[in-house]
């Protein structure tokens, strides 16, 4: 999975591309586009003409959560980022520590020994604003005990991480950026709260006036839904089980389209994993919501999406695993060395990626039993 390539400290994006000089927008990022080994570089503004007419982008419409929170155990200062709301009421969390830059780390392991009963973090409570007490109560997964079930009890959770969250952000970033700076332009409210822990990235750098420019050209638009958990920043794990939905007039749009001559393009790998646990074994989409826990691998597949518009990953990241799931080991090697070659700007605020099949478009239609 790793890649054979070192990403300098340099190379991350500190701030958004509209803070980076006068009169720019967000959509001022360059786009290194991959046709199978073939690389070529341009800005993220040409993207209407390098797709085509009847083409179609798969973009996430879940809103980005305000979702870190600072919080105490006891007298010693944490910080919670609120990661996903289970179906029982309860949150995914993961708690973490100020590194004093504004910024967190992972807590010191080891750091539960002593506590309820000498048997670990369950049942240790996390004091927050607003009068919000949070209970750990089971590790989310058995593989990790980075995110753990809580239970909340006081004020309701959505509403304290309005009042006293911000978003979450990462020591390669330079400073805390409002919420809107992390909402994109696909972002809609969500019911009761819900939203992304972190933000759909790949689709930041996208306008209201280049997404007019691509539907002028003929290039439609598909919203799904998935909203992102808590990344594993430092351990790269693989992704765990999110809630998603894919309406039914998204997967009749996407139907059609892969049954004539259009391309289907996944904005983000979120948008990749929502349509993909969508499809069928035959990749005819259907209209479904609950959560997935499928993690796309070249072994796997991908069964709808052609093509990828997404951000640099870190050469850990599993996420890589989806890209060459999508476009072949070869490709993405090729395109990774020619980022660092070319100094793309890599995470969230930085530079992206456009992955499209190197191949004539397929000509599969779907037969009656599509719908």
């Amino acid at each position: 999975m790793t890649l054979a390539v070192h990403v300098p400290e340099e190379l991350s994006a500190r701030v958004p591309a509209e803070q980076r000089g006068p009169g720019l927008d967000r959509d001022a990022v360059r786009l290194l586009v991959s046709r199978g080994t073939e690389v070529s570089h341009h800005s993220f503004t040409e993207l209407p003409r390098l797709l085509r007419a009847g083409d179609l982008l798969v973009v996430n419409t879940s809103p980005t959560l305000a979702a870190a929170v600072d919080g105490r155990i006891g007298h010693t200062r944490v910080v919670v980022h609120f990661s996903t709301r289970g179906d029982d009421g309860r949150w995914a969390v993961e708690l973490r520590e100020p590194d004093g830059r504004g910024t967190t780390r992972p807590l010191e392991p080891g750091w539960t020994r002593s506590r309820k009963d000498g048997g670990g973090p369950a049942g240790t409570e996390v004091g927050l604003p607003g009068g919000v007490r949070l209970v750990l109560e089971e590790p989310l997964s058995a593989r990790s005990e980075r995110l753990w079930w809580a239970r909340a009890a006081g004020a309701g959770v959505p509403g304290m991480l309005r009042e006293h969250g911000r978003p979450i952000r990462y020591s390669y970033t330079e400073r805390d950026q409002p919420l809107s700076v992390y909402q994109t332009v696909f972002a809609l409210p969500a019911a009761g709260g819900a939203g992304s822990a972190e933000m759909p990235s790949a689709a930041r750098p996208f306008t209201a006036r280049l997404v007019a420019e691509l539907v002028s050209r003929g290039v439609q638009f598909a919203p799904v839904t998935l909203h992102t958990g808590v990344a594993s920043v430092e351990a790269h794990e693989p992704p765990y089980p999110e809630r998603f939905s894919v309406p039914e007039a998204s997967a009749r749009l996407i139907n059609a389209v892969r049954a004539g001559d259009g391309r289907v393009v996944a904005v983000g790998t979120t948008a990749v994993r929502a349509v993909e646990s969508a499809a069928d074994a035959d990749g005819v989409v259907r209209a479904r919501e609950g959560w997935t826990d499928l993690v796309v691998t070249p072994e796997r597949g991908v069964r709808v999406v052609e093509g990828l518009l997404t951000g640099l990953h870190e050469p850990e990241a599993s996420h890589l695993l989806m890209l060459r799931a999508v476009a072949g080991r070869e490709a993405v090697d090729r395109a990774y060395e020619e980022a660092l070659r070319g100094r793309y700007l890599w995470h969230e605020f930085g530079d992206v990626h456009l992955i499209l099949p190197d191949q004539a478009p397929h000509t599969q239609h779907c037969a009656s039993n599509c719908w």
